[in-house]
């Protein structure tokens, strides 16, 4: 029986701290939160999105012809030609997967969405972009960046060439380079991390179970790593390319990290996974190892398990 709150106080569990050895640290920002954090930096304000509203319907008379220019423009330089495989001619099926595909980012472009939904539509595109479509095309992403300056510069000509006031020209390019610029990063994010993925000298599989399965492009992802690598770098890589995965499987711990340079304390995002999610290694919970700090090897494989497994 208890006799007063002392013995009350022993009773009680500890409070939760975190266990080190199952924490991912160093994830790339989430390509929601990226997308959000970065529409802020360009301080996109109602001005740059009435003024840019005010060409839409310019813009948009013109959508058919900027399409077809651009790949009439693509097709006609050698290094994009052999970098799409034109080299000889052009594969008809192939440039009309390529056109379906840009008109749709044209139409949200001119839409001025900003949902997450598009947020992960560009971040897929730049994984597009580093040969991860289902043509296998790596278009360094060099050309990109230089093509969204070749479609604003469009974007210029189709403006005054339907008369509009070179103010409202102006204002208008100023929210568009805003804009775009903000798409373009959301690209190379997703250009990056996939680049990454396919960076070492030995790939381990990671194998997604239940819900998860639905909710991503292929059960199973093959990920490059380098001798001496951890299961830590592996789903690192993991979460990097698949956002979705990171959602489903992921909480964040928020971190302090005192600084011996700075008078502050710095807080960071790691990330463990919820409750009743399972990390196998080898068919062995991971915790039951060396938690993140798990070596992988040429044999290893990665099973994620939602709860209910």
């Amino acid at each position: 029986m208890l006799t007063d709150w002392k013995d009350l106080l022993q009773t009680q569990a500890p409070p939760s701290v975190p266990d080190e050895r199952l924490l991912f640290h160093g994830l790339e920002p989430d390509p929601v939160d990226e997308w959000q954090r970065m529409l802020r930096f360009a301080a996109l304000g109602p001005d740059d999105w009435a003024a840019m509203a005010e060409t839409v319907e310019a813009l948009f008379r013109r959508g058919t012809e900027l399409v077809a220019n651009v790949y009439d423009y693509l097709s006609s330089v050698p290094e994009t030609a052999a970098i799409l495989g034109w080299e000889e001619s052009v594969d008809e099926a192939h440039l009309e997967e390529r056109r379906r595909f840009f008109t749709i980012w044209l139409a949200r472009t001119l839409g001025m969405d900003t949902s997450a939904e598009l947020a992960d539509y560009l971040f897929r595109a730049g994984i597009i972009h580093a040969g991860h479509g289902p043509r296998g095309i790596h278009v360094p992403h060099a050309y990109v960046r230089v093509s969204i300056g070749l479609v604003l510069s469009m974007f210029a000509d189709y403006m005054r060439e339907a008369g509009l006031d070179g103010q409202v020209v102006a204002r208008a390019m100023k929210g568009w380079n805003k804009y775009l610029s903000v798409q373009l990063n959301q690209m190379e994010l997703g250009y990056q991390v996939a680049r990454d993925l396919d960076e070492g000298k030995f790939r381990v599989p990671v194998v997604v179970y239940g819900l998860l399965r639905a909710k991503m492009p292929q059960r199973e992802t093959a990920v490059a790593v380098h001798p001496g690598a951890t299961v830590e770098d592996v789903m690192r890589k993991f979460f990097n390319y698949h956002p979705v995965a990171r959602r489903e499987a992921l909480d964040v711990i928020w971190e302090g990290h005192e600084k011996p340079d700075a008078l502050w304390m710095e807080v960071v995002p790691s990330y463990r996974l919820k409750q009743g999610w399972r990390l196998l290694v080898n068919g062995r919970e991971m915790e039951y190892l060396q938690g993140v700090d798990t070596p992988v090897d040429a044999q290893t494989r990665l099973e994620l398990f939602p709860p209910g497994r």
